[in-house]
C-alpha cells in the first residue's frame, strides 16, 4: 500500500502507517507535479495544498483522498466521487482549538491588544488613551454558522457574559434556541444587532463573498468582524475598504483568498486589522487528532470499509463500493 502526502502529517499520524505502508511526502501543494508518484498511489493525504480533477483522474491507483480537517474545498470532491473515491475528513478534531482562536481575536480586539504592544514598542505611551477597548460583557456576538465549531464558539462566548445571536440555514429555530442563543432567519439582520461577529460556515458558491461592502454597511460602526473559516466569504477588497473608512471599527482573520498572502497586500497593511497564518487548527492538541483521525480514515477505506466521515455520502453509490 502506498501513501502520497503533500506534506507530513505530525509524527503521532506517520506512526499508524509504519510497516503498514510505504510513504512518499511531497513537500508541494500540487500533486499535479509529481503525477508519476500519485500513478501507483493508494491514498493522497492533503494538508496545506489542493487536488484538482486532472490529478485525481491520472491516479488510476487511488482509492482515497484525505484532509486533514473539516473543509474541503481545496479537493475537487465531485470528481473523486464520480470515480467513486471517498474524501475523508476530520469533523470534531478541530473544534475547540478553532473555536478559542476566534475568541482569542474577539478579545484582542476588544482590548486593542496588537495596535497597543506595537504602538508602546515604538514609545507611544499615550497610546492607552485610544478609546478602542470594549468590554464584552453584555454585549452580542453573532455566530453566523453554529456547526460544531460555532456551537463551541458561542458556548465560550456565553461564558464571557455575551448574549448570542445565531444563525444557520441548515437549523431550525427550536435547535438554536436550544443552544442559548437568539434565532436568525437571515444573516443580515444578525449583523445589525451585533458587536461582534464570528464567521463559521465552509466556503461554497452560496458563501463566496456573503459578507461584502452592502453587509459590512449594515454592521454597527462600533462592531468587529472574525473569519476563522475561510478566505474569500469575506470579501477581502470591501473589507479594506470598511477598515480604512471607519465603516467597521476592526477585524480579525486568519484565513485569505490567496495562501500565503503576498507581503504587499493590502488586508495586511490595513487599521484596526487583526491576522494569524491559517494557524486557529494548529495547536498540538489539534494536530494531533486530525493526522490520527485522517490516517485512520484513508486506511479503513483501502481495506474497503465505508468510513463515515466523508466529505459526500453519496460515494458509496458508485458502482465499485456494490
Amino acid at each position: 500500500m502506498k501513501f502520497v502526502m503533500t506534506q507530513a502529517v505530525c509524527p503521532e499520524g506517520m506512526a499508524l502507517l509504519d510497516g503498514v505502508a510505504s510513504v512518499y511526502v511531497a513537500d508541494d501543494p500540487d500533486p499535479n507535479h509529481y503525477l508519476q508518484e500519485m500513478g501507483d498511489a493508494d491514498a493522497l493525504i492533503v494538508r496545506i495544498a489542493s487536488c484538482d480533477a486532472a490529478a485525481i483522474a491520472a491516479s488510476p491507483n487511488l482509492k482515497v483522498i484525505g484532509r486533514t480537517g473539516v473543509g474541503y474545498d481545496t479537493v475537487d470532491v465531485k470528481k473523486a466521487t464520480e470515480l467513486g473515491i471517498p474524501v475523508v475528513i476530520t469533523p470534531g478534531a478541530n473544534n475547540r482549538s478553532v473555536a478559542e482562536h476566534a475568541v482569542a481575536m474577539i478579545f484582542a480586539l476588544a482590548k486593542n491588544l496588537v495596535e497597543g504592544q506595537q504602538e508602546l514598542c515604538q514609545g507611544n505611551w499615550e497610546i492607552r488613551g485610544a478609546k478602542k477597548a470594549f468590554e464584552l460583557e453584555g454585549k452580542t456576538a453573532g455566530v453566523i454558522g453554529l456547526g460544531a465549531i460555532g456551537r463551541e464558539t458561542a458556548k465560550i462566548l456565553q461564558g464571557c457574559g455575551m448574549a448570542v445571536a445565531g444563525y444557520d440555514p441548515f437549523l431550525s429555530r427550536e435547535a438554536i434556541e436550544a443552544l442559548g442563543a437568539t434565532y436568525y432567519e437571515d444573516y443580515e439582520s444578525l449583523l445589525e444587532a451585533a458587536d461582534v461577529v464570528t464567521i463559521h460556515v465552509p466556503l461554497t458558491e452560496g458563501t463566496r463573498n456573503m459578507i461584502s461592502k452592502a453587509q459590512l454597511a449594515r454592521m454597527k460602526k462600533t462592531a468587529v468582524v472574525v473569519n476563522c473559516s475561510r478566505g474569500g466569504i469575506v470579501n477581502e477588497a470591501d473589507l479594506v475598504e470598511a477598515l480604512q473608512t471607519g465603516v467597521i471599527a476592526g477585524a480579525a482573520t486568519d484565513v485569505f483568498c490567496h495562501e500565503p498572502p503576498a507581503p504587499d497586500d493590502p488586508l495586511l497593511h490595513c487599521p484596526n486589522l487583526i491576522v494569524s497564518p491559517h494557524s486557529a487548527a494548529q495547536t498540538r492538541e489539534a494536530v494531533i487528532k486530525m493526522a490520527t483521525s485522517c490516517v485512520t480514515g484513508c486506511l479503513a477505506v483501502c481495506r474497503g470499509e465505508k468510513w463515515p466521515y466523508v466529505a459526500d455520502p453519496k460515494v458509496y453509490e458508485h458502482p465499485r463500493w456494490k
